[in-house]
């Protein structure tokens, strides 16, 4: 009894020699920050490094500030701050897609036309695509930040936080990718919110990220485009698409944009590339299915974009035809074609409907396949496909009668 009670007396003592260290190592970030901004604080005290003691507040953000008369020398972190400690994720994380999301934003041909507050404030596209590397400039212009807290968000950085799918739902949500809304409503997301994290559904970061890697890269990309193409039916449509994007001009030839696919990864332009991850993600289906389960699955879903992609293609050339016909008027500097990426910023009804019809219900078509969610490949996707096309159709013959114009 005497030896348990002097066992529990040096453990007391333990703790109370720790606690009287964090206290009176306390720094002076902490004593100012519990009055200033006391839920950071907290917030940071309660994560993993708060707790250890090996990263203070001057770690991330430097020593100039010391008070409230020089708070514009805080430095704020990057994801190169992130990589002091954590090289492997960090190393990982920018050989992937989402450090390249930023690459999209340049990408797009009329942000710069943008308010302000939607782009540099991040309340519009900036507020995802802010996961991505951005280069000095973009953090000069009030683009700032670390990408890592996109996921492991801010002070308390979280691992267990960030591999629950509910930390993805933010970005992966709404119009253009509602990855969460297919997920959570599939059988997968069913035995999930049912079970809860027992690890018998899989989550995004079951498939996404493998044994906790940061590359997050797919087979078909962003995009749902491969180069080269062996089925030649298809490799027609996708020469259409690539035309309505932009990375071909209206003669079939590579223009500038071609580059930026490449910059940002949003097409697999090998079919080694394109394969290595497919292979990836069988391996980790095979792990609840048989891997001849898994590739049929894949396979099928392979199919809604090719099936999506026939009726893109039919649109997107039924518009050009007014473009060619001089009825539809290019912007000045502009090839006389469509562009899907100018996206609400295009100038006619025929236009609006296009870009819908791509950014919306054909990635629902392609996107809901891979995620087993039947009802929206049907009536979020290839419906509504359907649907946007017998449009086109009859808004294109209004425009031609309307112009004078012979068939």
């Amino acid at each position: 009894m005497i030896h348990g009670l002097k066992k529990l007396g040096g453990a007391l003592a333990l703790v109370l020699m720790l606690a009287g260290a964090a206290f009176a190592g306390k720094s002076n970030c902490i004593t100012c920050h519990e009055k200033v901004t006391p839920n950071i604080v907290k917030d940071f005290l309660s994560g993993e490094m708060g707790k250890s003691g090996s990263v203070d507040c001057s770690s991330c953000h430097g020593t100039a500030h010391q008070s409230a008369k020089d708070v514009a020398k805080v430095t704020m972190p990057t994801e190169k701050t992130c990589k002091e400690c954590h090289t492997k994720q960090h190393d990982q994380y920018a050989s992937g897609k989402h450090a390249l999301a930023w690459v999209a934003m340049d990408a797009m041909p009329t942000n710069k036309i943008q308010p302000h507050a939607y782009i540099q404030g991040m309340k519009g596209c900036g507020g995802c695509h802010k996961v991505g590397i951005r280069d000095d400039k973009s953090r000069a212009d009030g683009q700032y930040g670390s990408p890592c807290n996109s996921c492991h968000t801010r002070h308390k950085f979280s691992k267990a936080e960030a591999k629950k799918p509910e930390a993805c739902r933010t970005c992966h949500m709404g119009f253009d990718h509602p990855q969460w809304e297919m997920w959570s409503n599939s059988k997968h997301g069913s035995i999930y919110q049912m079970e809860g994290d027992t690890g018998r559904a899989p989550t995004c970061q079951t498939c996404h990220m493998g044994d906790g890697d940061h590359n997050v890269m797919t087979s078909w990309g962003f995009l749902a485009l491969r180069l080269p193409e062996e089925d030649a039916e298809w490799m027609g449509y996708r020469v259409t698409i690539l035309k309505g994007l932009g990375v071909l001009d209206p003669a079939g030839k590579p223009t500038g944009r071609l580059e930026l696919v490449k910059a940002g990864k949003v097409a697999r332009l090998t079919k080694e590339e394109w394969q290595a991850s497919r292979d990836k993600m069988v391996g980790i289906c095979s792990k609840c299915h048989s891997a001849t389960y898994a590739k049929t699955q894949l396979g099928n879903a392979d199919q809604m974009i090719k099936e999506a992609d026939k009726l893109m293609a039919e649109a997107i050339t039924i518009v050009a035809g007014l473009y060619e016909k001089g009825i539809v008027k290019p912007q000045q500097g502009q090839p006389a074609y469509p562009d899907l990426l100018t996206f609400y910023d295009t100038r006619t009804p025929i236009e609006q409907t296009l870009y819908v019809m791509f950014l919306e219900h054909r990635m629902r078509a392609f996107q809901g396949a891979f995620h087993m969610n039947p009802d929206y490949v049907t009536w979020y996707g290839l419906a509504e496909l359907q649907k946007d096309l017998v449009e086109i159709k009859a808004e294109a013959a209004s425009m031609i009668r309307e112009s004078g114009h012979k068939k």
